[in-house]
């Protein structure tokens, strides 16, 4: 299995399910996947969860990789944008705020000096490069391919590989030069070759090939909504960047006329960005099978597929579902929606839901079914706070763990998984704990059975209770337009 080419591992996995093939996959790119998610989040903690992400993604999608995909360019781009995903939904931008540092020349001589200074912002760099390049550096001076390796494994000529790698680096070297460093191209590839990827830590092989052979079933929370964001985005970023001839024309204030057939809806992982500006559309679907909503790109493009209404509303007014309130129907069926504007997209989306459909939205506090996450006060010393610096979260079969985490990521679980109602956080816990939590279905809605499980589970383990009350709530309320 040591002998086998990528590709017939992810066959044999496809096909057999198969956990040895799987982990010599992870075995193989783990260190790749890892130090690109490491550098393009910034900490310890946010690269274990793209880290794992991403060999989600992998299982997940395995069966559909072409022949000829070569996974070490795919996983490097399916890193970036799942890093690129969180870091959206964090509101963390690590490379814009490390941007001042790098106002100033760097010491060619002292490789370790470069790569300090340099780190932070490869990945946004190499960002800039088409995939194809990316693919062939991320070959040569990430995997340290030879260049007639790094050829064949791309299926080019030795001489040209060698010229695409010179036009490469040279684009590099312009991009931190405009921020005021100055580099030789073998100042930056000889410390991008030196430094790039760095040992990941030992135990994520076996934790996340047993996870990711599981499809996710036993991840954290937070680790699949970033699997599944990433998955959307992919499905999404497959927008066509050449003229479209279809069935729609969509108008927007101020641009020309876009036409739009179904080939705006084929995505990939490549060109979300890339679409054409002034795309606002919401149709009726024609799409089978399995929907998606929500789906950002890194530029704030937003859409979604085969979805319903509600999920529409949900992107327009970037509020969870559990907390809108429909005083007009809410139209039925199941919808495609897109807009490619980076400007307000969100407004963008309110004012198409205005005009197609006439409905608008505001806040507003409403006497709604809540639950209350309040500390039962005889087991209150179940709580302890997290001597540990490095944040996780994840699941096994039947429970929830969470390291240096604060409450609010426990009562987000409850809404959102557990109960789908409001649920607020009335314990007066501060800070952020350590603790183990028996849950009968974690990777799914628990049930009416499972909520006495988890009821009793909150008391017994952590000291915390669950009461159901009414009482005004902020929801969003979506009304006919008068």
């Amino acid at each position: 299995m040591p002998d086998a080419n990528d590709m017939d591992l992810v066959r044999e996995f496809a096909r057999d399910n198969s956990e040895a093939a799987f982990t010599e996959l992870v075995r193989r790119h783990l260190n790749l996947v890892y130090s690109v998610a490491r550098r393009c989040t910034g900490n310890d903690g946010d690269a274990h969860d793209v880290t794992q992400a991403v060999f989600i993604i992998l299982a997940r999608k395995a069966a559909g990789l072409r022949e000829k995909t070569l996974l070490t360019g795919w996983l490097y781009e399916t890193t970036r944008f799942t890093a690129a995903r969180l870091l959206r939904t964090n509101a963390r931008r690590h490379a814009r705020e490390q941007e001042a540092y790098m106002q100033s020349t760097l010491n060619e001589a002292d490789t370790a000096a470069v790569w300090e200074k340099l780190s932070p912002h490869l990945e946004a760099a190499m960002g800039k490069l088409n995939a194809a390049d990316r693919a062939l550096l991320v070959l040569r001076f990430y995997e340290n391919k030879s260049g007639p390796e790094a050829a064949a494994l791309l299926g080019i000529r030795e001489d040209a590989a060698h010229k695409r790698v010179t036009r490469a680096i040279e684009k590099l070297r312009k991009f931190f030069a405009q921020r005021g460093v100055t580099l030789s191209g073998a100042a930056i590839a000889g410390a991008v070759s030196a430094n790039s990827v760095q040992a990941a830590p030992v135990a994520l092989v076996k934790t996340i090939s047993a996870i990711a052979v599981a499809k996710g079933a036993a991840a954290g929370a937070s680790t699949l909504i970033l699997a599944k964001g990433t998955l959307n985005l992919m499905a999404w970023a497959k927008i066509k960047t050449t003229a479209l001839i279809g069935t729609a024309i969509i108008l927007a204030a101020g641009v020309t006329a876009i036409t739009v057939d179904d080939s705006l809806w084929d995505f990939n992982s490549y060109n979300l960005d890339k679409t054409p500006a002034g795309i606002v559309i919401i149709r009726p679907t024609h799409f089978t099978g399995g929907g998606q909503g929500g789906v950002p790109s890194m530029l704030g493009k937003i859409g979604g597929e085969n979805t319903s209404f509600l999920n529409v509303v949900c992107d327009a007014y970037g509020i969870s579902g559990y907390r809108i309130i429909f005083d007009a129907p809410m139209p039925e069926g199941r919808f495609d929606y897109a807009v490619t504007t980076t400007n307000q997209p969100e407004e963008k989306l309110q004012d198409e839901i205005k005009r197609q459909f006439g409905l608008v939205a505001h806040r507003e506090i409403r006497e709604t079914k809540v639950l209350l996450l309040k500390t039962n006060f005889s087991n209150s010393s179940k709580m302890k706070l997290s001597a540990v610096t490095n944040g996780s979260f994840g699941v096994s079969p039947s429970q929830l763990i969470f390291t240096n985490q604060p409450i609010s990521l426990l009562r987000e679980y409850l809404e959102v998984w557990a109960y789908r109602k409001p649920v607020l956080d009335q314990t007066d816990l501060a800070g952020r704990y350590d603790f183990v939590l028996d849950w009968p279905k974690p990777m799914g809605y628990v049930g009416e059975k499972g909520q006495v499980v988890l009821k009793e589970s909150l008391i017994n383990q952590l000291g915390l209770e669950l009461v159901p009350t009414n009482m005004p709530v902020e929801m969003l309320v979506v009304e006919k337009v008068k």
